[in-house]
């Protein structure tokens, strides 16, 4: 069997590199590792880190092609954030006018969830400790 240590990153691709660039480090609060850009390509290629941990590629390249987030299509579904206090999160958010879906409770678990979207309508999900 493959041994896997853990997930490393997540790579996301942009549509606005500036505008996506603010609300994963302003909005999310993720740390800047390091930012390239790549002349070859047209690109930027931002690394981000949550509590010092590596965990998200912010891509950019010229006109990408969009991908349908909902009705849900095969790919990616989603990116969660486990947060401590969900009320906080949600009124945070709000209060820099980023609405988020009503609170949801994981039938499995019994734990509360929201979601909300990123600038190119990526589900961005919020579960509570």
């Amino acid at each position: 069997m493959l041994t896997l240590n853990k997930v490393h990153h997540i790579a996301i691709l942009c549509s606005d590199y500036e505008k996506s660039k603010y609300f994963y480090t302003q909005i999310l609060g993720l740390t800047i590792i390091r930012e390239i850009y790549r002349e070859e390509r047209q690109s930027y290629k931002l690394d981000l880190a949550l509590n010092g941990s590596y965990v998200v590629e912010l891509f950019s390249f010229p006109n990408p092609p969009q991908r349908p987030s909902r009705p849900e299509a095969v790919g990616l579904r989603h990116l969660a954030f486990e947060v401590i206090n969900l009320e906080e999160t949600i009124a945070f958010l709000n209060s820099k006018k980023i609405e988020s879906e009503p609170i949801r409770i994981d039938e499995t678990t019994e734990k509360r969830f929201t979601f909300i979207a990123d600038p190119d309508l990526l589900p961005i999900e919020f579960y509570e400790r």
